[in-house]
């Protein structure tokens, strides 16, 4: 018999069904040397599950392109990433689009400047990447892009997302010209608040690209800092720093429940949702974000079951 009161376990089951609302039918990424640690991504994974496939710099094509294929064959909808500073010239990103498509039946990419502040080659953008026509030559249908609700010195050195914004527009415009699916999917973050800003100031300026928001799974908080600290979500680093000061939760992993809860329900001024779905960063392992979500899932199955009884 439950030891929670009452209004704990409605204000939880709230939560769950809230989380669970977002949650459905959400995306995930691998890295090749990660996914090899998986015997099985079907025992896992929801099929047709989104799987980004991060492309780190030195990785070889050839890794790339045989996880995918894996992916696919799996009953995956495979997105690999494209980062345009590490990619040498056109010609090198022709051949990668088309071994993808040819090799693995991909049709979606998510295209960005990547992590090297130096180019590797002759790109330095995601806008020059899109600029060549190569995707729409291979049938490529739809186009993600990145977002970034905490900012991205970078690209607004001074602070601000000026620089940002403009880019997103264009991207926005390109998608309406080239006929092509195109979303904003985001730098994981942990502030519910800060996140919902940002999109509304993005529907304000009439970007109304979808969103899809980056979060991260269950993890170490140490290992949250780390990644927080070196992909520079500073602003979202209070929430973990108060979580670190409660010596009662220290040791557990950090869950994205409180996050997952407060977007759940955000919409913008005319009443649509801000963030059409949630795309899982897997920090703590692909098997801990998976457990989580299906966990959340499978909650709120249960709950609306029960519910549906006592009715």
């Amino acid at each position: 018999m439950s030891i929670l009161p009452f209004s704990k376990k409605s204000k939880k089951a709230t939560q769950v069904s809230k989380m669970r609302g977002v949650l459905d039918g959400f995306s995930i990424e691998v890295m090749p040397r990660t996914a090899e640690k998986i015997d099985d991504f079907r025992a896992l994974l929801p099929r047709g599950t989104r799987v980004y496939i991060a492309h780190i710099d030195g990785t070889p094509i050839e890794e790339m392109v045989a996880t995918a294929k894996r992916l696919a064959a799996d009953g995956f909808e495979v997105m690999p990433h494209f980062p345009a500073r590490i990619i040498a010239d056109e010609a090198e990103f022709r051949d990668w689009i088309d071994r993808y498509r040819s090799e693995a039946g991909v049709s979606q990419a998510l295209v960005l400047g990547g992590s090297p502040t130096t180019p590797k080659g002759t790109f330095d953008s995601s806008i020059q990447l899109l600029e060549t026509g190569a995707f729409q030559d291979a049938g490529f249908t739809r186009l993600h892009i990145a977002g970034h609700p905490e900012g991205n010195r970078d690209i607004d050195p001074k602070g601000g997302s000026a620089n940002v914004d403009a880019a997103l527009r264009w991207k926005q415009a390109f998608a309406a010209e080239a006929g092509v699916d195109m979303a904003i999917v985001t730098q994981f973050a942990f502030d519910g608040a800060s996140v919902i800003d940002w999109a509304k100031g993005l529907r304000a300026g009439g970007i109304t690209l979808p969103i899809h928001l980056g979060v991260a799974g269950p993890a170490k908080l140490q290992t949250l800092i780390k990644f927080a600290i070196a992909c520079g979500v500073g602003p979202s680093l209070k929430v973990l720093q108060k979580r670190a000061g409660d010596v009662t939760r220290l040791l557990l992993p950090f869950e994205p429940d409180d996050l997952l809860a407060d977007v759940a329900q955000a919409t913008d001024g005319e009443g649509a949702p801000l963030f059409e779905q949630i795309h899982l960063f897997p920090l703590g392992g692909i098997r801990a974000s998976a457990d989580y979500a299906a966990r959340i899932l499978e909650d709120d199955a249960a709950a609306r079951a029960g519910a549906g009884k006592g009715g």
